[in-house]
Formats: C-alpha cells, structure tokens, sequence
C-alpha cells in the first residue's frame, strides 16, 4: 500500500529539478546506515511479533526475516560488482530493506532456505525494477519506495504462495491456507490479493492527493525548490558550512 501510494505521489508530482541529468546522493551516509539498522533490528518485532507470542514460530519469523535481509543486501551489493566494479554502502543497505520487505509477507510461512531464495531474488530484481523506473520510466521516486518496497511486497506474497508448500524438500513451509492443496490455488489466491491492494491504494492515494492539491497544493513552487524548504518553511538549515 505504501508503495503505490509513493509511485501515485512520484508520478502526479512529477521530477525534481535536475533529475536524471544532476547527481543526488544521500547527504549523510552515516545517518542512512544509522537508521537502516534501526530498521532491521525494528523489523524483528514487526515480523515475529505478529506471531503475538514468544514460541517457535515467532522465533522462525525472526531468522528468517534476519536470512532474507542478509541475503537481499549481499545480492544487491554483487549486482552493483557486476555493473558498476565496486559495491556502494547505499547499495548494501537499500538491498537489506529489499530482502526485509520481500520476506515480511512470507515470514510466518516459509523457512530458512526459502528465506535466502527470498532474499537473493529480492536483492537482484529490486535492483533492476530501480534502475528501470528510474533510468527508463524517467519517474523520480527519490527514496525508491516502490522498486523496493513495492516490488519485494509483490515478489514476497508471490513466493509465499510457494514457498508455503509443505512437498518442497527443504524449501517446505508451514502449508497451504485452509480449502488451497495446490501451489497454483496458493498463487491464484497470493496474486488476487496484490492486485486488489494495488488497485484499492491507487485509487484512494489518487483522490486523496488531488484534494490536498487543491486545498494546499502538493509542490512547491521553482524558486523555493531551488533555495530549499528548510530555509523557505522553517528560516534553517541542517548543516551552517
């Protein structure tokens, strides 16, 4: 849901100035590891604490989540090797929460080797939806929301549907839902519901922006893009250099 929300605001906003001709880091690296972190030792209680109780499946949920994240950011970094001759400690981190998101809705089905498929694909084909919503699609999702979060939530609820198969050596999981024997009716049921979240959230996220855009509006004009918004909302800046 976030993830479509991000992708409505990024295309009815439209690109910052200077993007895809202008180089835009983090400003501060430190603080993005820093609170990277902070999300992945979150994620542990947001993942097995939906177990709500302190036992082995709650203790399953926190491996694998802890797998999958380990895996999407050492996929994420190889990708970067390959194309670029070097990894990136941005890379490293934004392949972590790709592996945490792509297992979230599969952490309380799957097991630890479906954790590290999980999170190796998550690195690889995050890696790949940003470029190519970025370099091709030209849309500017500054914080790569949904090639990230939005990507791996598919990704993660599909393999779900696999990986939930208790007839996959040591790939099985905890089983089907109740009535689904099969992967396909698994998959039928995994894929109905990413497409009715997607649909439902673009169409809330779109009404709900355009009545924001009309009451307050949703970007800032050229001149206040290019002084900054801290200056123009609140009179300071985060770094007086």
């Amino acid at each position: 849901t976030a993830a479509v929300a991000a992708l409505v605001a990024a295309l009815m906003l439209g690109p910052r100035r200077g993007f895809g001709s202008v180089a835009m880091p983090p400003h501060n690296l430190t603080m993005t590891v820093t609170g990277a972190g902070m999300l992945w030792v979150g994620w542990f209680g947001f993942n097995a604490g939906s177990a709500v109780a302190a036992d082995g499946s709650a203790a399953m949920a926190m491996l694998v989540t802890h797998l999958s994240a380990a895996c999407g950011s050492l996929a994420w970094m190889t990708m970067e090797w390959i194309r670029h001759g070097k990894p990136s400690v941005l890379g490293i981190v934004t392949g972590m929460v790709a592996g945490l998101g792509t297992i979230t809705p599969a952490s309380g089905s799957v097991g630890p080797a479906a954790a590290v498929v999980i999170g190796l694909s998550a690195g690889v084909i995050c890696y790949y939806a940003t470029l190519t919503l970025k370099n091709r699609l030209k849309i500017d999702d500054s914080l790569d929301v949904f090639p990230v979060h939005g990507v791996g939530g598919i990704l993660g609820t599909l393999l779900a549907g696999v990986f939930c198969s208790p007839n996959l050596g040591i790939f099985s999981g905890n089983g089907f839902s109740e009535g689904i024997s099969s992967i396909g009716g698994q998959l039928a049921v995994q894929a109905t519901g990413v497409v009715a979240t997607f649909a439902y959230t673009a169409i809330v996220s779109y009404i709900l922006f355009k009545l924001v855009d009309r009451v307050i509006g949703l970007r800032v004009d050229a001149e206040q893009e290019t002084v900054g918004l801290d200056l123009v909302l609140h009179d300071e800046r985060g770094y007086d250099l």
